[in-house]
């Protein structure tokens, strides 16, 4: 009994231990908060057309819950945004806001290698509604792609609003 005793109680602290780490740091251990990490990092970004469009800063915070983007373009725009798994509703959350007072909120999910969040419909102009949707490729561990486009028709047809490429800065 007292053999069995010693063999037990380490593996119940262990194991305590352990869920109470799961608990103080639930994002650092759960995979699903690291699925965007690809983007994380320093970025000269390029337009399809190679001129360039900004610079954007990607980094972790809030002990890796959030991922924060500081973007700012080569002209007169900049935004930032906070991006996290939302366990709640069982998808990714970005919250974007400018310098123009604008604030866009998007949901999505990770699958085949991208990201993929779109907004919920919104009055686009007197009698039309839209959607946008954005999605990030990981093309490399040096190159991700931001193609950004809108919907008019509740999401049967897209137009291409931007198409960016993020090049990390060595």
């Amino acid at each position: 009994m007292k053999r069995l005793a010693s063999i037990v109680f380490p593996m119940v602290l262990i194991t305590s231990s352990l869920h109470a780490q799961n608990n103080t740091k639930p994002c650092t251990l759960d995979t699903l908060y690291r699925q965007f990490d690809f983007w994380i990092g320093d970025w000269d970004v390029y337009g399809i057309k190679g001129a360039k469009a900004g610079e954007s800063h990607i980094a972790l915070m809030l002990d890796s819950c959030i991922i924060y983007e500081n973007w700012q373009s080569t002209g007169r725009y900049a935004g930032k945004s906070f991006n996290t798994y939302n366990r709640a509703i069982q998808h990714w959350q970005q919250t974007w806001v400018d310098d123009k007072g604008g604030l866009t909120e998007y949901f999505g999910n990770f699958a085949g290698n991208k990201m993929t969040l779109v907004t919920k419909p919104f009055s686009f102009s007197k009698d039309t509604m839209a959607i946008r949707k954005m999605t990030f490729y990981n093309l490399s561990p040096a190159t991700v792609r931001q193609h950004g486009e809108i919907s008019k028709d509740g999401g049967k047809t897209w137009t291409t609003e931007f198409d960016l490429e993020y090049r990390r800065r060595k």
